[in-house]
């Protein structure tokens, strides 16, 4: 804790502030210090356990994570708080997890739209990795009927996954490009030079651009 306290840096926690996280410790050194600690499963427990941000983001990145039971990464998810532990906990240790299905379908439709935001996170993956068995129609069903209105955190779930569908699935694609371009949720979005636009015809077009000229 004390390494880390040494790692902050105020322009980095300028940063972070204006996307909802309360850490000053810059990514990169984060990493850094996590390949030299390697994996420690019982030094992540202690990690996750003092509740400050940084030291989350530590434990995820070196945590053991086919070692949690599904109870307990529903509670971690719970407590997560702050969008990049939220973030990395999905993404670096539950799709690494036994339990990822059950916990994406118990996630999905849950009532907290930052835990219904996690079940949105897992299914974006699965659509694109694994998609055998999941009702796109559907999903885009859900999209169209509730991503206008949802909260932020949710709302950007599900648009990663109209996303998604439009770029993986050809077949689904006019439908996606059509929902987004009636919502448009995240057409204003700020987006920097050489990056591509979240707004999901742009983010599509784009992707699938690249697919082609590749």
């Amino acid at each position: 804790m004390a390494e880390l306290a040494g790692l902050a840096d105020p322009r980095a926690r300028a940063v972070n502030e204006r996307h909802g996280d309360d850490h000053a410790v810059n990514l990169g050194a984060l990493r850094a210090l996590a390949k030299r600690l390697k994996t420690r499963h019982d030094l992540a427990g202690e990690l996750w356990e003092t509740g400050d941000s940084a030291a989350r983001l530590l434990a995820v990145l070196i945590c053991r994570p086919k070692a949690f039971g599904r109870d307990e990464l529903d509670a971690m998810l719970r407590a997560a708080r702050t969008p990049k532990v939220q973030d990395w906990l999905v993404s670096y240790v539950v799709k690494k997890s036994p339990h990822a299905e059950e916990l994406r379908t118990a996630w999905f439709e849950d009532a907290d739209p930052v835990v219904a935001s996690a079940g949105w996170a897992l299914t974006t993956d699965r659509v694109a990795k694994k998609p055998g068995g999941l009702d796109l129609g559907g999903l885009l069903d859900i999209v169209e009927t509730r991503m206008k209105d949802a909260p932020d955190r949710l709302q950007w779930a599900m648009n990663h996954c109209l996303a998604a569908i439009g770029i993986e699935h050809a077949p689904h694609r006019d439908r996606a490009l059509a929902i987004g371009e009636r919502l448009k949720v995240l057409e204003d979005h700020p987006t920097p030079p050489g990056c591509t636009s979240p707004y999901a015809p742009v983010w599509i077009t784009e992707m699938v651009r690249r697919r082609q000229d590749a």
